[in-house]
């Protein structure tokens, strides 16, 4: 049996630059692991078929597990679809994950779902993980700051 969740978010930007949070390497390391872990993203290819491995490393203890994926569905500043697959054998199956961006006139609506996470995950720390993601997603894509 697997878990699933759902999120959703008002964030004070654009719809493009949400986006680009999700499809810029250096974007996503800083903003997707949870409080307390580091990212290194090992390979993105943002494409339809495209592939992408990254590893979460905690900061405290210095171990670390890495997944990949394949990119299953992109429209630009719109939607997003992909897989993830833990290489950890007791973490079996498939990840399908969604973003679906909207432009208001707050700025950006966000809804995010996770189907198919490992049982061995409960759906309660997915949700505590994406709540301190979604807060570093927000304090990276809300900012805006001119060039010097």
């Amino acid at each position: 049996m697997s878990n699933s969740v759902s999120l959703h978010r008002m964030l004070k930007t654009s719809p493009e630059k949400v986006y680009r949070a999700f499809t810029d390497a250096t974007a996503i390391a800083s903003w997707i692991p949870p409080y307390g872990f580091l990212c290194t993203v090992h390979e993105m290819k943002v494409e339809v078929g495209g592939t992408y491995r990254m590893s979460f490393t905690n900061f405290s203890t210095g171990s670390s597990h890495s997944f990949g994926g394949k990119y299953v569905e992109l429209k630009p500043n719109e939607f997003l679809k992909y897989t993830d697959k833990f290489d950890d054998p007791n973490l079996p199956g498939e990840i399908v994950t969604t973003v679906s961006l909207k432009k208001t006139i707050a700025g950006t609506e966000i809804k995010i779902t996770q189907d198919g996470i490992p049982a061995a995950i409960p759906a309660e720390m997915c949700y505590l993980g994406w709540q301190e993601s979604l807060e570093k997603l927000m304090k990276l894509v809300e900012p805006e700051i001119p060039d010097a």
